[in-house]
């Protein structure tokens, strides 16, 4: 399969956004993962190296630290922080100046080093925003930063069991709002009403696994299935697709941890390519291959391949046509072809003690990681994997990434930064 086809062939396979309000436009990133969830984007050229900083076009300081990546939908940008001890969100417009920002409550501050009680990222449909914080806090606004409903799925549903600040952030369907919390006991996947907040279903999600095996910090993705929407869900050692009418299990694929390891904990999300779902697992170790498609347990029938060795513990990879990068802890990269596994090419990251917390980002045929120390290095993808620049941004970086009509978007802990498309005149 071409790269143009395979990448259509996502596209249509892949509907992350459901049936949104509008669709998004070349200057739309709706969701942590971009448009299709795949970490990527298919077309136009961005900045190869700001370390002098010339290509800065603005700097926003916010409010508190967060890890969440920011999205974008036409002229505003959406971003969730910590405001004077609440939970919040702001929009930003593509000069860098502050539109509107929201609470919702009081926040709950993170424990790892590289986390916050902002850590999931927001997602958008053009009509409303809907944001997931550490606290439990849940919340649906509309465009213009009026808090529709909120609740605190915390109080509402059992407390959060997980060792470290929650990951997962939400996705949308045509009609919903959908959430994963995948935890020692009382995990589930519920759909909420967009406009009123009203739970739509809830379906419990638990499986017995070793210690920690049922911890996740992992996103869910929204697929077709047979001309409908569907949710795909990683963690607990079960890769499982929902309906998203009703969340009801229409398939399952187990034999993640077929030796009982424990502290196995899911951290990175899978990615789709091609049709085929990639798997990170084995706390960096392994990654498996999984056909979409089928009904019931497809453990026999859909997994393809499995690879030892070779993956990713907390980076999320990304995907273009039916190649897959996946970007090591410690910087080193692979490109698998995703309906084999085999591995097309390798290359590495400048060695460093500090470790990349934060997903690649795939666009204009380079690599941007962002490392935990702050530091973003922008690498040529193939054969001939070139490093192209070190840009120290001098504070931490955990957030992705977000490339949009040429330019970059990046979060770090205190500011909030707009990279230059090639050829723009970056202000003082």
């Amino acid at each position: 399969m071409s790269r143009s086809a395979a990448w259509s062939f996502l596209a249509v396979s892949v509907v992350s956004f459901g049936c949104l309000a509008a669709e998004p436009g070349p200057n739309s990133w709706p969701g942590w993962r971009g448009p299709v969830s795949a970490g990527s984007t298919a077309s136009g050229s961005y900045a190869s190296g700001w370390a002098d900083g010339k290509n800065i076009l603005w700097t926003a300081p916010l409010p508190g630290k967060g890890c969440s990546t920011p999205v974008v939908w036409g002229e505003s940008i959406f971003i969730t922080v910590p405001i004077e001890g609440e939970d919040g969100i702001m929009a930003f417009d593509w000069k860098g100046k502050v539109r509107w920002q929201s609470r919702m409550g009081k926040t709950r501050g993170g424990k790892h080093r590289n986390g916050s009680g902002a850590n999931p990222s927001p997602v958008t449909d053009g009509k409303y925003i809907f944001a997931y914080y550490r606290s439990g806090n849940f919340a649906g606004l509309d465009i213009t930063g009026k808090v529709l409903w909120k609740t605190n799925l915390q109080k509402r549903f059992g407390e959060d069991t997980l060792y470290w600040d929650i990951g997962t952030s939400p996705v949308v369907t045509e009609r919903h709002a959908v959430i994963a919390v995948i935890q020692e006991r009382g995990s589930f996947l519920a759909a909420f009403d967009k406009k009123s907040g009203e739970i739509a279903w809830k379906v419990a999600r638990n499986y017995e696994c070793p210690t920690e095996g049922d911890h996740s910090y992992t996103t869910p993705i929204v697929v077709r299935h047979e001309g409908r929407e569907a949710i795909l869900v990683w963690g607990a050692e079960r890769l499982t697709l929902h309906s998203a009418a009703d969340g009801k299990i229409i398939w399952s694929c187990a034999g993640f941890n077929p030796e009982e390891k424990r502290n196995w904990v899911t951290v990175a999300s899978p990615v789709i390519s091609a049709g085929v779902v990639v798997v990170p697992y084995g706390r960096g170790e392994r990654l498996a291959g999984v056909r979409l498609g089928g009904k019931g347990d497809v453990t026999e029938t859909h997994r393809l391949w499995t690879v030892k060795g070779n993956g990713t513990f907390v980076p999320t990879p990304a995907a273009s046509g039916d190649e897959v990068y996946i970007l090591r802890d410690k910087g080193q990269v692979v490109c698998l072809d995703s309906k084999t596994g085999k591995t097309k090419w390798s290359g590495r990251m400048p060695k460093h003690r500090a470790k990349y917390y934060s997903s690649p980002l795939v666009a204009g045929g380079n690599m941007y990681a962002a490392r935990e120390d702050g530091v973003v290095v922008v690498a040529r993808l193939g054969a001939d994997f070139k490093v192209l620049s070190e840009n120290d941004m001098g504070e931490r970086m955990i957030a992705s990434p977000v490339p949009v009509a040429g330019r970059l978007l990046l979060r770090g802990d205190r500011a909030l930064y707009c990279i230059a498309k090639p050829g723009e005149t970056a202000s003082k």
